[in-house]
């Protein structure tokens, strides 16, 4: 297999983790308890600042000195740009959290069901980003980058949008949105990931003399997400540990990949 094919499979591998959580809808019954959620949210989110610090940031500042570049200025920089970017989307965009009734974004008279997967595809975007960025600087040679290293990222976002593909769409199942409609609006949610990905990758050869810049910068969109609303969401409801929990095991299981394999 090519080098160019296994790019194009490991860029797709994170969608397919988010369609088969989309199945669940399919083949469980009822909704997903509280305490399940909350451990798989949890564990979303030990995953992304897992993957935001061993395969992004930790490489910025490698590239960056590679490069003769101040080592911690680009990643600085690309941190605060992507946490910024992600605040401007979340200002603009119009969406809905789960467990929520009050919109966010500007006005918009979307449904309630749109209006949460737009804001999921809102939160998938940094991720999709953060493989493409992975695999372009892989095809550009980078030498602190490598296809096992790489290939641990995008498995590590493919465990953790399995639950996502599932929190997502079971709560759309209702009387009027059957399993198989809300099955397809699961895996919807997760089509920007691909499409980020690759036009990340598109831009290879752009990319190399400002990589640190944009591995910092899908670091710090995906932290943005964990912090504002990954996190939060843990809180709500009766107060548990549960998620706490899920928090270590995701942030464990890929600090093991990214190692392991990297």
């Amino acid at each position: 297999m090519s080098l160019q094919s296994q790019v194009a499979l490991g860029i797709l591998v994170p969608f397919i983790g988010t369609t088969l959580g989309a199945s669940m809808v399919v083949f469980l019954r009822g909704g997903m308890k509280d305490w399940v959620r909350k451990v798989l949210m949890g564990f979303a989110s030990g995953v992304m600042i897992a993957a935001s610090v061993w395969s992004l940031l930790l490489p910025a500042i490698d590239k960056a000195e590679e490069l003769g570049n101040i080592p911690w200025l680009p990643a600085a920089l690309g941190f605060l740009a992507g946490m910024g970017f992600l605040l401007l989307l979340d200002t603009l965009i119009p969406h809905i959290h789960q467990d929520s009734d009050e919109p966010e974004g500007l006005p918009s008279h979307a449904r309630k069901n749109t209006m949460l997967l737009l804001a999921v595809t809102l939160h998938n975007i940094p991720e999709g980003m953060a493989v493409g960025v992975v695999f372009a600087a892989l095809l550009a040679g980078n030498s602190s980058v490598t296809f096992t290293g790489a290939m641990a990222l995008s498995l590590g976002i493919a465990i953790q949008n399995f639950p996502e593909g599932a929190i997502v769409s079971m709560p759309l199942r209702t009387g009027k949105t059957g399993k198989w409609k809300a099955f397809a609006m699961g895996t919807l949610s997760g089509a920007v990931e691909p499409l980020a990905a690759f036009f990340t990758v598109l831009l290879t050869a752009w990319v190399v003399p400002i990589l640190p810049f944009l591995l910092a910068f899908a670091a710090g969109a995906m932290i943005y997400v964990v912090v504002e609303e990954l996190i939060p969401e843990l809180q709500e409801g009766t107060h548990s540990n549960v998620g706490v929990i899920g928090v270590a095991l995701g942030f464990t299981v890929m600090m093991v990949l990214d190692v392991a394999l990297g």
